[in-house]
């Protein structure tokens, strides 16, 4: 076709863009305008729609200007769009100036700044426009109204927002949309309401693979594994198959418990569905098997990988930090920087650990510093790995000083008893007092403080002071959460606690470890006997 007009290449951009060629489409409509086709709202609202998908917000920003150049009359696509890409790009204040200029905003509109304010983690705001929406629009909130509302409640208490949200869903008849029910149960799960999760999935009759996924994510988070594990088995006994997000999840708890043979099984099964190839599958891949101690096999499967996007990098990077490879961790930093990525969050956290682990404090102050100059505000995880480096190096003063300078609060509780535990094993009373006392200030009944502080009294020598907080201890009549051990056998996780009876075969396994302790005890004798036949011999 040699003289293309705007349907003909609105056609071909938009071909570019349902396949999943976002880059190349954005280059076609550079090519479009050198030709002097001029291009038409459907032209701007694709090409929008693009931007939002690569969260381009400067290309985002341009094409608004030449929309707005051009004199086009806006409709409600061409509004929405912006909304879209504004709200994808982060740029929250931008599309609520656009939303308030809109005469009369459509459902879609609604939808669009309800979710971008989800999206950007601002669930206050995302609520009061939801109430706005209830108040002044004309419009019946639907499924995606409703989802994107969960969505920000998550991190919201459920009492005051999730459960009311819960309750308008099944009064509007929207209680068994999949849709909708997967926010809730996510919402749920964000809350600790892990019952209230497990009611919605079982109200739900055609469930679908998403649902299923997140029940198998939910439960990962809480540390529930093998409910997920069992959820993740029971989904493919229905008959679902797993997409690449189950498969993730899935992995992510088999690296959390290291369950090798549960691990290589989902492996075979990525392999089979054509998923390892996937960005996501591969990172869980990588990340699950250095957990479970096989570095040779995350290095061989991140090899495979063709272009490994920042995520897949970040997997690596952080099996080698796991592992104490400090410096093959530092190389692939270098390599990151060289493929033109820019590091994240994660990638700090995975330096900075690798440099606690290994005692490489020099690194460590020079990464921790690299992140705030890129403009990376650190998290407790930063803080922690930070905190732990400078501890175990006997820098407890530093130490002190980054938790008083940070702006984490309440949080820093968490921080304060790294420092106490290091100065126990330092044995610096002086700083061991002082930072006891800012984290007695925040919980005076911290049952971890009160035994640290005790031993930290035990390590000087000052009894008095020990007893006087173990009688506070007693007083306080502390408990301490069971541990639990994981045992996988013939492909079967069993877990068990301290005073624990209630697994099945208690009886047979009671059986069985006295028969061991009995052959272990005589081994003992026999092992003494001849080692007391072998001095006499030598006398």
């Amino acid at each position: 076709m040699y003289d293309k007009d705007s349907v003909a290449w609105n056609t071909l951009f938009f071909g570019y863009l349902e396949n999943g060629k976002t880059v190349e489409g954005l280059q076609l409509f550079g090519t479009m305008l050198r030709t002097g086709v001029v291009p038409t709202n459907f032209t701007y609202t694709t090409l929008l729609s693009a931007c939002s998908r690569l969260r381009h917000h400067f290309f985002g920003k341009l094409t608004h200007s030449k929309v707005i150049v051009s004199g086009t009359a806006q409709d409600f696509p061409l509004y929405n769009a912006l909304l879209d890409m504004y709200s994808s790009c982060g740029d929250s204040e931008t599309a609520l100036k656009i939303f308030r200029k809109m005469k009369k905003p459509d459902l879609v509109s609604w939808n669009s700044m309800i979710s971008g304010y989800a999206t950007n983690g601002d669930g206050e705001m995302a609520m009061r426009m939801f109430i706005q929406f209830g108040q002044s629009s004309r419009f019946t909130p639907d499924e995606y109204t409703f989802a994107a509302t969960i969505s920000a409640a998550g991190a919201l208490p459920a009492a005051e927002y999730g459960i009311p949200l819960h309750g308008q869903v099944e009064k509007v008849g929207l209680g068994a949309s999949v849709f909708v029910a997967s926010t809730l149960i996510s919402m749920y799960f964000c809350n600790g309401e892990v019952e209230s999760a497990q009611k919605v999935f079982i109200n739900v009759l055609d469930k679908d693979v998403v649902l299923w996924t997140e029940m198998i994510a939910g439960h990962c988070r809480i540390g529930n594994a093998e409910s997920s594990i069992r959820l993740f088995h029971g989904m493919l006994q229905e008959g679902h198959k797993a997409d690449e997000f189950t498969l993730t999840s899935a992995l992510s708890v088999c690296a959390e418990v290291a369950t090798v043979r549960q691990g290589e099984m989902i492996h075979s099964l990525a392999a089979k569905t054509g998923y390892s190839a996937e960005m996501t599958v591969c990172g869980s891949l990588v990340d699950m098997y250095a957990k479970i101690g096989n570095l040779a096999a995350a290095e061989l499967i991140f090899s495979s990988v063709t272009m490994p996007n920042l995520i897949c990098w970040n997997s690596m990077l952080g099996a080698y930090g796991y592992h104490g490879k400090a410096e093959e961790a530092f190389k692939m930093f270098n390599d990151i920087l060289q493929h033109g990525l820019k590091p994240d969050h994660v990638t700090f956290i995975s330096l900075l650990a690798a440099c606690s682990h290994c005692g490489l404090v020099n690194h460590g102050l020079y990464f921790w510093n690299y992140m705030k100059e890129t403009g990376l505000e650190p998290s407790l995880k930063h803080y922690s790995c930070t905190i732990t480096l400078l501890s175990r190096a006997g820098l407890l003063e530093e130490a002190e000083n980054v938790i008083l300078e940070s702006p984490l609060g309440v949080e820093c509780l968490q921080l304060w008893r790294i420092l106490l535990s290091s100065c126990v094993s330092k044995g610096n009373q002086i700083i061991g007092i002082r930072v006891a006392k800012q984290v007695l200030g925040m919980d005076a009944e911290d049952s971890a403080t009160n035994v640290l502080l005790s031993n930290l009294f035990a390590s000087t020598g000052r009894w008095a002071g020990v007893s006087e907080i173990r009688r506070k201890i007693r007083g306080l009549m502390l408990e301490k959460d069971p541990g639990l051990s994981w045992s996988e056998v013939m492909n079967n996780t069993h877990v068990f606690s301290s005073s624990d009876h209630s697994h099945p075969q208690y009886d047979e396994i009671r059986t069985e470890l006295r028969r061991l302790l009995g052959n272990l005890t005589q081994s003992q004798a026999n092992q003494f006997i001849q080692d007391a036949e072998a001095v006499e011999s030598r006398i």
